[in-house]
């Protein structure tokens, strides 16, 4: 199958063909979103940077990006109204996510228990910073697609290393717009601030970029078992609604 032939087709098209692989993308894109926030969010380590020297960074960064990665795969292969209902699977999931962590680091610990103060550390959760969090999230993610989605009918379906590259650009610029001034605006001083948005947003889109021969692979892969390359010619871009 995997050589079958691809046809291009509107994604408005699609109605109620069966997609052999979406679901497997979608709870992969929700999973790595999920973990690289639960996981990752909690640990700051270094990163030594010719020129720049040694660079602090939330552990996150390595596995956040991925996200962005499987969201180029599914808009370009899916089309922008299937991402669109992942974008939003994942910030319901965000958000009960940050729920129960409240509720179980607000639990009462059994006396004969000893890891609390662990638990608070690793899973206690600043609102202003969750919030950030899911609001960066959901514009970056959205905007990441757009970009794509409508870079690919520009270049007519070529070069679909500039559509990655430009998406990420936008996307993760406004993810990083988004969440720092919120999380830490009045937290830390302005140039701090500014210099720590601009070396995460460049790391993020210089990891993604590596990541570009996967994102090939993986797309011409999935092209070729699903049989369609989808365009978004004729889609409504409201990000107000998860039906695909």
């Amino acid at each position: 199958m995997d050589g079958a032939e691809v046809t291009k087709v509107e994604a408005s098209a699609l109605g109620g063909r069966p997609l052999r692989a979406f679901d497997f993308v979608m709870a992969a894109f929700v999973t790595v979103l999920l973990l690289s926030n639960v996981i990752g969010a909690g640990k700051v380590a270094t990163l030594d940077l010719p020129v720049v020297g040694s660079v602090p960074f939330g552990a996150g960064l390595l596995f956040f990006p991925v996200s962005y990665v499987i969201g180029d795969v599914l808009t370009e292969v899916y089309g922008y109204a299937r991402a669109r209902r992942c974008i939003w699977a994942g910030f319901a999931a965000m958000l009960f996510m940050a729920l129960m962590a409240t509720i179980v680091v607000a639990l009462p610990p059994d006396p004969a228990w000893p890891g609390q103060a662990a638990y608070e550390q690793v899973f206690g959760q600043v609102p202003r910073i969750v919030l950030a969090s899911i609001a960066a999230f959901w514009a970056g993610e959205f905007v990441n697609s757009y970009v794509l989605a409508r870079m690919k009918v520009w270049t007519q379906g070529r070069h679909l290393w500039a559509r990655t590259t430009g998406s990420t650009l936008a996307g993760q610029g406004i993810d990083s717009l988004i969440f720092y001034p919120l999380a830490f605006l009045g937290v830390w001083e302005t140039g701090t601030l500014i210099e720590v948005l601009l070396i995460q947003w460049a790391l993020k889109v210089a990891w993604e970029a590596l990541l570009t021969p996967v994102t090939y692979a993986v797309v011409g892969w999935l092209k070729r078992r699903e049989g369609i390359d989808v365009y978004d010619r004729t889609t409504d871009f409201t990000p107000f609604r998860a039906r695909a």
